[in-house]
């Protein structure tokens, strides 16, 4: 689809609320066939499922999403598409399951656009915003049992500053968890702004000299432990490595460094093939690869799009073929 056509429809994408990220860049990757079934794992508003769903005509879109507020709102966009579109309410991890509960074998196509979503950031009574005020949540999946409010209340301070530094990247994790475990021992913590304060609080003064919020990192690392975020990646692409059709794409968008690393050394393992020893006459591991690599590279967000998404900073695509 050319870039004009794109921006026919940026009105549309900015009444959902939703601007889909790198989307010229991954309707390229998907290498889409009129006739071919694809699989959207990160619905959202259906930015990028729109767009692959008005390619087909005898073709199959399989959207799939754990936020059933994004399932509504998608099942609205793709009104005029629904008898080539299911809709499925599930986690993408569970792949395997989902694929064999539709009676789908295989697959010519898998997106994957991973984090929160730009609604799940407004929609302030989310708890995903640390700008505005509301119930520590952070769940995608609003049937999920576990909530930001039971993570920064109930864990121990030692997964509170693991979490921070690893999920986060946070340098200044040991004192934001004992802040957080001090602020307890008094009264439990309930909002999102009553955190963000009490992070800004721990951090020294050096920190908040910073550009970005001082709380950005931690409700980050929250958010990914709430929802198991890093967690569901690898087990995610080893299901569609396997699900896909011989010559179909996968497609997987990351927004931070430590997504991108897991998707990364995972695609690369499955690009993989033998792996003995090079002074073995013969092969004995049996190995062969199940992708070939796209993209040795991430593909980045050009100047024209981060002028109207400047949310798309940090995005990173990576393409994969099954062989």
């Amino acid at each position: 689809m050319e870039e004009s056509g794109f921006r026919r429809n940026g009105a549309e994408d900015a009444a959902y609320g939703h601007r889909p990220v790198l989307l010229q860049e991954c309707l390229a990757a998907l290498e889409i066939r009129p006739d071919g079934t694809y699989l959207d794992g990160t619905l959202g508003r259906a930015g990028h499922s729109l767009e692959i769903v008005r390619r087909l005509t005898t073709g199959r879109l399989i959207g799939v999403d754990r936020d059933e507020a994004a399932l509504t709102a998608a099942r609205e966009r793709l009104r005029d598409y629904m008898d080539r579109v299911t809709l499925v309410h599930n986690n993408f991890e569970r792949l395997d399951e989902i694929l064999d509960e539709l009676g789908i074998g295989g697959v010519d196509g898998m997106l994957f656009d991973l984090g929160v979503s730009s609604p799940q950031l407004d929609d302030a009574g989310r708890g995903f915003s640390y700008m505005h005020n509301a119930s520590l949540d952070m769940r995608m999946d609003r049937t999920a049992a576990l909530t930001a409010r039971q993570v920064v209340n109930e864990w121990s301070y030692e997964e509170l500053r693991r979490i921070l530094y690893e999920y986060g990247e946070e340098r200044y994790a040991p004192a934001i968890a004992a802040a957080i475990c001090r602020q307890r021992d008094e009264a439990p913590i309930e909002t999102t702004l009553e955190l963000a304060e009490l992070i800004r609080r721990a951090m020294p003064a050096k920190a908040l000299r910073e550009k970005q919020h001082p709380a950005k990192r931690s409700f980050q690392a929250i958010r990914i432990a709430v929802n198991g975020e890093l967690d569901s990646l690898p087990p995610m692409l080893a299901a569609a490595a396997e699900r896909l059709r011989p010559g179909g794409r996968l497609a997987v968008i990351s927004f931070h460094s430590l997504e991108d690393r897991i998707i990364k050394r995972t695609l690369q393992e499955l690009a993989t093939g033998c792996t003995c020893p090079p002074e073995f006459p013969v092969c004995v591991c049996g190995r062969k690869p199940k992708l070939r690599l796209i993209t040795r590279k991430p593909v980045t967000p050009g100047p024209a799009e981060l002028t109207y998404n400047p949310r798309a900073r940090s995005a990173k695509l990576r393409v994969a073929e099954k062989l």
